[in-house]
């Protein structure tokens, strides 16, 4: 109940403040996500802060106010309890707490004074919460929000406004949530800011079935809580739905985050879904940029290895500019299927899945595992690039297998997606499920959605993992019956054609049998009589 009440006020809080965005302007602006985003993370750590402090010296929490006590510690008590802190607390000073700028939110030049705060925050603890652009540049963790604010007479009431709504509560009670808890606040806190706009960058939540079951089966529960020290990687991350599911099946502080992204808006929610899911210590490897024509990552020259990838990738784009240059020697071994060409009526039309494919396949360990969404076709297409990869992917045995998902899983985009399992340790047995045929249909805005039930999600997952063959649903198949049925992967081509004779008797369904054999043989002999006739017409025909 505790819970249910403080997710209740915190979506409150997220609400209001979205309100006084739309007071002052910025309602549906494109900045709003930015402002709402950043006080939403500065009220976070400011009580995270307050949080992790009295929990190291519960003496702290004995007076009125908690601030005011760390005000009166000397500079050595204060940089000791900081140091006793770890690395996923902001280093706060007092001058930095909400509750000293509430105090003074009467002075002139108020938003010079909340902007100058955020941005002291930020540059005190640039080397833990910076997020790097693949040039080197860092992304410090908040901008001077109130220059957002275009009229700026009403900069001041604005910031007022907004730390008057921070004060009224507190976060502590929630810092001993788990997981979902904070998975539940994070799609809240963005939601208005994922919708398909018509960005190129529109999709940065990826749907919380497709999710649980990469992850799942990724990671199965006989094996969780034994898996440790392995690095996690997504190369097109988004906000990092698929990345925070992966690390939580493995343990927030068993695995280290990688990830690069071309957005800086995609970044900036990652670094937030990061914080608030105790991974802080992953957000220096969070990249912004090119992961194609600039992948990051790398050991020495050559690039990093991970143990688990997981991805959504865009599946059609068109980068047209750069498509020459990775065309390229440079890039030919880790393009080996090659690098598609440029539609001639469509460049948006170009399938940049397939890059990304294959980068991941590049960049994966010996033995290490990765899922990928990956658009229906690319199971069954007869040539091409998809058809190289299948071919790879089976020829070297690094295949776990697919679950072809539902029409609709994604609210924005009517292609059919399949889920790719590869797995470089497993040697055989593949598992082919076709879920096309689950859930319910429901509206969602003008978009229709399919979502999956529970119960649905996890027959996948038990059925993925048990490797069990299931009628109309999943076989289990080996490569060399991959490689004989043109390499497909689309269960349906494997399910067995079956004669319907449930409930008939034996007797029954022998006399069926008689009746296919007797019209069999009717056939037969009207066939061999018409081959007669032609024959003796042809005669004639010579005859005369």
């Amino acid at each position: 109940m505790v819970t249910h009440d403080f997710e209740k006020r915190t979506r409150q809080l997220i609400d209001s403040l979205k309100g006084i965005c739309a007071a002052y302007g910025l309602g549906n602006d494109g900045n709003e996500f930015k402002i709402i985003t950043q006080v939403f993370l500065y009220k976070f750590l400011n009580d995270k802060f307050a949080f992790e402090a009295k929990k190291i010296r519960p003496d702290l929490a004995q007076g009125e106010s908690w601030e005011q006590a760390i005000a009166n510690l000397d500079a050595d008590e204060l940089e000791m309890l900081q140091l006793q802190m770890g690395p996923d607390t902001a280093r706060l000073k007092p001058e930095h707490f909400i509750a000293y700028l509430f105090g003074r939110q009467n002075a002139p030049e108020f938003a010079k004074l909340f902007d100058d705060t955020l941005r002291d925050i930020a540059i005190s603890n640039n080397d833990i919460f910076a997020v790097k652009t693949e040039g080197g540049a860092k992304v410090t963790l908040f901008d001077r929000v109130s220059e957002y604010i275009t009229d700026t007479a009403k900069r001041d009431d604005f910031c007022r406004a907004i730390i008057n709504k921070l004060v009224e509560f507190s976060f502590e009670r929630i810092f001993t949530q788990k997981y979902d808890f904070y998975a539940a606040l994070f799609e809240y806190l963005i939601k208005d800011y994922n919708k398909d706009s018509g960005g190129k960058y529109a999709e940065y939540y990826t749907p919380h079935a497709v999710a649980k079951i990469m992850a799942a089966i990724l990671v199965p529960e006989a094996v969780r809580g034994m898996v440790s020290n392995v690095s996690c990687y997504d190369p097109s991350a988004g906000s990092g739905t698929l990345l925070m599911n992966l690390a939580h099946a493995i343990g927030e502080q068993r695995c280290a985050i990688f990830s690069q992204d071309i957005s800086q808006k995609s970044s900036s929610l990652l670094r937030l879904n990061l914080i608030l899911n105790n991974l802080v210590h992953s957000i220096p490897n969070i990249i912004q940029g090119n992961t194609l024509l600039h992948p990051y990552h790398r050991e020495g020259k050559a690039l990093k290895k991970f143990d688990y990838i997981v991805s959504n990738p865009p599946f059609k784009m068109d980068f047209s500019d750069f498509r020459n240059e990775l065309d390229s020697k440079e890039h030919r071994e880790r393009f080996f299927a090659g690098v598609p060409n440029i539609p001639k009526q469509a460049m948006d039309k170009m399938a940049i899945y397939q890059l990304f494919l294959q980068h991941i396949i590049h960049s994966l360990k010996t033995g290490g595992k990765a899922a990928v969404v990956v658009p229906t076709g690319f199971v069954t297409a007869q040539s091409g690039i998809d058809r190289k990869i299948r071919e790879h992917l089976v020829n070297n045995k690094m295949l776990a297998g697919v679950v072809s998902m539902p029409s609709n899983i994604f609210a924005t985009t009517g292609t059919n997606v399949t889920i790719l399992f590869i797995d470089d340790a497993n040697k055989e047995g593949v598992v082919l499920v076709d879920a096309s045929n689950l859930g319910t249909k429901v509206k969602d805005g003008k978009n229709q959605k399919t979502l999956l039930s529970e119960a649905e999600e996890d027959h996948i997952i038990a059925t993925f993992n048990g490797k069990v063959a299931v009628e109309d649903f999943s076989v289990v198949v080996s490569y060399d019956e991959i490689a004989t049925k043109n390499y497909s992967l689309s269960a349906g081509q494997y399910f067995e054609v079956k004669i319907e004779y449930a409930g008939l008797s034996p007797a029954q369904f022998a006399t069926k049998m008689q009746g296919f054999t007797g019209n069999l043989d009717k056939l037969f002999k009207e066939s061999a009589g018409l081959e007669q006739e032609i024959r003796k017409q042809l005669a004639g025909l010579r005859y005369e």
